[in-house]
């Protein structure tokens, strides 16, 4: 569909199976305990309470142990030097700053950049951020998000979109919100898009672009990352510019 087009032109929803099995690894179980943490609507302060902190903590501990993070911290170590730290719990304490420390969208503390990529906000009677694939799933299960269809690259695209794409541009209603673009990632793992994401962020440029290769498709895609409050992820999603069959 056309992203302008408002109707829902999707009878059925986005995901009619999920393999549930990879929730319970260690990095989606501990994603999937922050995603409950926040409040969407932006203007209302956020709190992070000692439990809360711990669950962060964790998340971060258990995908630091993960070979895309670990990866990604090498690569940010070459590409930056000494302004990526070399320990791993340094390396965490600025996961957490960039990822979770809270800062202003509207007046209040009320945002961060976990809160607004992973878990989706609502701003100004819309849908901001909500980028991620898990959220999406768990919240259409629970009746809240209705899938009205999908968006073709504006790019070239010579690829029929189809049940093994990696990355859909979507159009959908969260609890009476709308979102009319959003592009997800869909199966990637919570350390993968953590990792491409942070190292995005951290490289320092806007748009990032990058071809993904996923076995069966090649995207062409542009990461596009925005800071907030200086030092921090405002938003950082994917952009399919292109899309061929391999």
């Amino acid at each position: 569909k056309k992203p302008y087009w408002k109707g829902d032109h999707a009878a059925d929803p986005l995901f009619t199976s999920v393999d549930r099995a990879a929730f319970k690894r260690p990095a989606y179980k501990t994603f999937i305990a922050l995603l409950d943490n926040y409040k969407s609507q932006t203007g209302e302060a956020e709190t992070m309470s000692s439990h809360e902190r711990h669950e962060i903590n964790t998340f971060l501990e258990v995908i630091l142990q993960t070979a895309p993070m670990q990866y990604a911290h090498q690569y940010l170590r070459a590409k930056k030097g000494s302004e990526i730290p070399s320990s791993q719990a340094e390396f965490q304490k600025l996961l957490f700053k960039i990822w979770f420390d809270f800062y202003r969208r509207e007046g209040v503390k009320d945002s961060s950049g976990f809160e607004h990529v992973f878990v989706g906000e609502v701003k100004d009677g819309k849908v901001s951020g909500l980028h991620n694939w898990i959220q999406f799933y768990l919240e259409e299960k629970k009746g809240n998000i209705d899938y009205r269809g999908y968006i073709k690259p504006r790019g070239h695209s010579d690829a029929e979109t189809n049940s093994d794409d990696h990355v859909l541009t979507l159009q959908f209603d969260w609890n009476g919100v709308e979102k009319f673009v959003g592009t997800s990632f869909i199966g990637t793992s919570p350390e993968f898009e953590m990792a491409l994401h942070t190292t995005c962020f951290l490289l320092g440029e806007e748009d990032n672009p990058i071809t993904l290769n996923t076995g069966t498709d090649i995207f062409e895609l542009k990461i596009r990352c925005y800071k907030m409050a200086r030092d921090k992820i405002g938003t950082s999603f994917p952009e399919a510019t292109a899309h061929y069959e391999e």
